[in-house]
Formats: structure tokens, C-alpha cells, sequence
């Protein structure tokens, strides 16, 4: 599958299909290698105009960030951290998550997403959502820090 044909699918306007063809992505890169070759395909979709293609490209990334021996991950750090500050709430919330599972495999990335958490300016989000981003935020430093600390 070239890179294109798999940008043309995550980006499908057909939602439903775009996340199937993501979760097929996700649930194998878990288990092996396979999709980490278009790993520069992924990174192009970071910034990509429609927040359900940002929400599942977050989680394809940090899948295959276990993969990532080359660290192509450390191009694309900035880019990816300020999405916790995306201009969605949803899609923010979404990249907060997603830094949990990308930091459960690469504990170097850990104190910069933690960092990120407590330097992030928060007050764009309306009242009603900034109590559940600071949870995510909550619960993802915690799990970053007991992976950390259960591999000493």
C-alpha cells in the first residue's frame, strides 16, 4: 500500500471507514512493525484541517513510536505536544491520551510531555470543558509516571 493510497483512506470523508482502516492500523502496529515505514505519511497528517483524521493520527503515531529506532518521533515532538492545546477540546483530549500510550514506549519523551502539561495555557477552553482536559492531563502524568517508575 503506497502512501498515498493510505492518506487518501485516513482522510476519507467516509468517517466511519477512515477509523476502521485507523484501528486496523492501530491494532497491528501493537503486534508488529508493519506500518511503521509510513511513518513520515502519518506525520503529514498532523496538522490536517479535519479533527477526526488529527484524533486517530495521534493514536496511529504513538503506536508506532515503539517501532520508531530511527527517532523520527523526535522531528515531530513539538508538533505533535501542541495539539494539547488543539483548537478542538475534543481533539486536545484526544492528544493527551495518545501521549500516555507514546510514553508508555519511549520513556525519554516523559518529562517534555509532562512539561508540556504544566506549562500548557488552558484558558481558550470554555468552563465546561477545561475540568476534563486538566483530568487527562491528571491521568496521563500519572500513568506516565508509573510506567517510569515500575521499570526502575
Amino acid at each position: 500500500m503506497t502512501n498515498e493510497n493510505i492518506i487518501a483512506q485516513l482522510t476519507s470523508k467516509d468517517t466511519m471507514a477512515a477509523r476502521e482502516f485507523a484501528e486496523m492500523i492501530m491494532v497491528e502496529s501493537q503486534l508488529s512493525d508493519k506500518w511503521y515505514k509510513h511513518f513520515d505519511a502519518f506525520a503529514s497528517l498532523l496538522n490536517h484541517p479535519n479533527s477526526y483524521v488529527r484524533n486517530n493520527i495521534f493514536y496511529i503515531i504513538a503506536q508506532n513510536v515503539q517501532w520508531d529506532n530511527d527517532d523520527k518521533f523526535d522531528a515531530i515532538f513539538e508538533d505533535f505536544i501542541s495539539h494539547i492545546t488543539d483548537e478542538k477540546p475534543i481533539t486536545a483530549r484526544q492528544c493527551i491520551k495518545a501521549l500516555g500510550e507514546l510514553g508508555a514506549y519511549k520513556h525519554k519523551y516523559v518529562p517534555r510531555i509532562i512539561s508540556a502539561f504544566r506549562n500548557a495555557d488552558l484558558s481558550k477552553y470554555k468552563n465546561s470543558m477545561l475540568p476534563l482536559i486538566r483530568h487527562d492531563m491528571y491521568e496521563t502524568e500519572n500513568l506516565l509516571l508509573n510506567h517510569i517508575h515500575f521499570d526502575k
